[in-house]
């Protein structure tokens, strides 16, 4: 079988899954849905399949620590395409098919969201191997999923003959419908636009010769003159500001004759909003999901989940709960959609609260507050194993395992006053507090 790429397309900020998912650590890379991410959970579904010849990933500079940590977790070491700025998935999409051609130009392209649930990975691998085939063939394939419901949040697809086992042509696409039209759909055969496709690069660079020739030259452009290393390809900011903002729906799908839809009968959800958390996640006979420290008491239809304080619930229905350290949400299950609207309204009040977490996670190192003052602000820093950071000048405690500079180390109990920034390594998992005093004068 022909050589596949997997390109994982890893941006969005999910604001509709505030207070959890923020623009600093959006959902893709929370762990909703089992013990890993959305992300992590799209590299194991395609890394162990045998046509898979290398994994890449497209994301901006915010998110590649991220990506990078949470690949290494499940095994996997991608290519990392850094988009200089976010111009929508054509020009991102685009970029790695110019990637792809210059090291094997019929290979074929695996587009995947990073953010999508699919439950079955053997029936989503066994789509995956007849979307291949039909790309193989020159075609652009996009995943249609039978609808379950009548839902108005999805685009739908309406299919067209038969060409082959599993493929038939596209006869349209369609924007989200309203209630009513989404229950026609349903009846009449239509089924959900996934948003992930399977092309060769050589058929996508084609088509946007003829529908979008400035996305195809800025993208070969910013790849061209990009800068490599490490696993990572910088793309060319001058070359890819070239291109023009547009979705991969608009820019080609819509407008190609070789658009074919392949049948998905995994179940898959773009996890979009909390309700969806809730349908997706394993509930108990009441119909409540639960996580972290939780209880309820006579409560049905309800999502609950907590990374901070304990939660209990009593004789409540059909609501959303979700709390972090710095926040909590509170919402029935039927307005999920309506927290964007929450978090636009913080965005324009100037809430910092809407864009970051509280817990702040960089270079293998989690820094969380604890508490503030006039004289001093204490943080918990968790380091993992050989995680190297910058502490401030701070009062610093080890509470368990060893960090180490180039002159001394500091064992688990140990006290140190830093007058001055320090670079440190953490020989082990290690905790510290760190105490950042506002002026020398009140450091005892």
């Amino acid at each position: 079988m022909v050589a596949t790429y997997p390109v994982i397309l890893c941006g969005g900020a999910g604001t509709r899954l505030w207070p959890a998912s923020r623009a600093d650590r959006p959902k893709q890379f929370l762990k909703l849905i089992g013990d890993f991410s959305s992300f992590q959970h799209t590299i194991l579904r395609v890394m162990d399949m045998h046509c898979v010849r290398e994994i890449v990933v497209v994301t901006g500079q915010a998110m590649v620590e991220l990506v990078e940590t949470q690949a290494r977790e499940v095994g996997a070491r991608p290519t990392v395409i850094i988009e200089p700025e976010a111009r929508d998935s054509a020009p991102a999409i685009a970029a790695a098919a110019a990637y792809v051609r210059s090291l094997e130009p019929d290979a074929v392209m695996l587009m995947l969201a990073a953010d999508h649930h699919i439950a079955q990975a053997e029936i989503f691998r066994e789509a995956v191997l007849v979307a291949i085939e039909a790309a193989e063939k020159g075609q652009i394939v996009t995943f249609g999923v039978a609808p379950t419901t009548p839902a108005t949040g999805f685009g739908y697809i309406k299919p067209g003959e038969q060409l082959s086992n599993g493929v038939r042509s596209v006869a349209a696409f369609v924007e989200k419908p309203d209630l009513e039209t989404a229950k026609r759909y349903v009846e009449e055969g239509y089924v959900w636009n996934s948003g992930n496709f399977a092309f060769t690069a050589k058929t996508l660079l084609d088509e946007l010769a003829a529908f979008e020739p400035e996305i195809r030259s800025g993208a070969i452009e910013s790849v061209a003159s990009g800068r490599r290393g490490g696993g990572r390809l910088y793309l060319d900011a001058a070359g890819f500001a070239k291109t023009t903002k547009k979705s991969l729906d608009y820019a080609v799908m819509e407008r190609t004759d070789r658009a074919v839809v392949a049948s998905a009968a995994f179940t898959w959800s773009d996890l979009g909003a909390w309700d969806a958390i809730w349908e997706a996640s394993k509930r108990d006979a009441d119909g409540n999901a639960a996580s972290g420290d939780v209880h309820l008491i006579n409560s049905k239809g309800v999502l609950v989940r907590s990374s901070g304080p304990f939660i209990g619930a009593i004789g409540v229905e059909d609501l959303l709960i979700i709390a972090e350290s710095d926040a909590v949400l509170v919402c029935r299950r039927d307005d999920a959609q309506a927290v964007k609207t929450l978090v636009d309204v913080l965005k324009a009040s100037g809430r910092d609260i809407a864009l970051r977490h509280a817990i702040a996670f960089s270079g293998g190192v989690e820094r969380q507050p604890v508490t503030r003052t006039p004289r001093a602000e204490v943080q918990l820093w968790r380091f993992e194993a050989l995680a190297i950071a910058s502490l401030p000048a701070s009062s610093i405690q080890i509470l368990d395992g060893e960090l180490t500079t180039e002159r001394e180390t500091f064992p688990t109990g140990a006290r140190h006053d830093l007058h001055s920034p320090v670079l440190v390594k953490a020989s082990t998992a290690t905790s510290a507090l760190v105490t950042v005093w506002r002026q020398a004068a009140a450091r005892e």
